[in-house]
């Protein structure tokens, strides 16, 4: 039996999808004692989805098609859980208010924005609120500090810092890296210089070793490749070693 899908409404389009976590939805409901068919009729009955079936339930529990913001949010609600539990890492800013079950209007209200403008930065994935407004924003949606440099637009120019330090002075760097990641000067230079001695120690030892330029070259491309990744672990531990923000 084909699985159907919502009707599309003339001349709207269609809201995106955020990361839908199948197996967690497959999970809740087992857990409830649920069947597919029960999970479709309170959607329909408490939700107003009329066209949600036992099918379709299952589609989004195979991951063969995933539900729309409301229809997750109908979901949640069935399966007792916060939206946040169905979803994976959010990594948009729409993502991250869906995950926290908040509407557009709770979080423009809160930040301090007209509706339309925060509408505006959610559609085209670009934060463009002030200090205050930013801070305002990472409180609303519990935003940890690498969610708030990804929602706020900071990821690409930190990658570009952390490449250029690792590959020249790292010194030159921890102010430029200060104002894009909000971090005590003392955690940025320890960890900047941890990962120019690493970055720097790979290509040495990779050449010594005999491995050639090439995979002197793979190695190190790799590295800067995920740079931004080892930065936070680099943070990481050192806030955890009592050295802090």
């Amino acid at each position: 039996m084909p699985v159907r899908q919502p009707p599309a409404q003339p001349n709207q389009p269609t809201p995106p999808t955020p990361p839908f976590n199948a197996p967690a939805a497959r999970r809740l409901r087992a857990a409830l004692g649920m069947g597919p068919e029960h999970v479709a009729y309170g959607m329909r009955a408490s939700y107003g989805l009329p066209y949600v079936t036992p099918d379709l339930v299952i589609a989004w529990e195979r991951g063969v098609t995933y539900p729309s913001s409301p229809e997750l949010t109908a979901l949640a609600g069935v399966l007792w859980c916060s939206p946040g539990e169905l979803i994976g890492r959010p990594r948009t800013l729409r993502e991250h208010r869906v995950s926290r079950g908040l509407a557009p209007e709770d979080v423009a209200r809160g930040v301090g924005l007209e509706l339309s403008a925060y509408l505006r930065m959610e559609d085209s994935d670009t934060w463009r609120g002030n200090e205050r407004q930013s801070a305002a924003l990472a409180d609303i949606l519990d935003l940890g500090l690498p969610d708030f440099v990804t929602v706020t637009g900071r990821e690409a120019k930190l990658a570009d810092l952390l490449r250029s330090a690792v590959t020249t002075r790292w010194q030159a760097y921890v102010r430029p890296v200060g104002k894009t990641v909000p971090l005590d000067r003392g955690v940025l230079e320890v960890v900047l210089q941890e990962l120019h001695g690493e970055y720097q120690g790979q290509m040495v030892a990779t050449l010594s070793w005999g491995g050639g330029s090439r995979e002197s070259s793979d190695n190190g491309r790799d590295f800067l490749d995920r740079i931004v990744d080892h930065f936070w672990t680099a943070v990481d531990s050192n806030t955890a070693q009592g050295h802090g923000y």
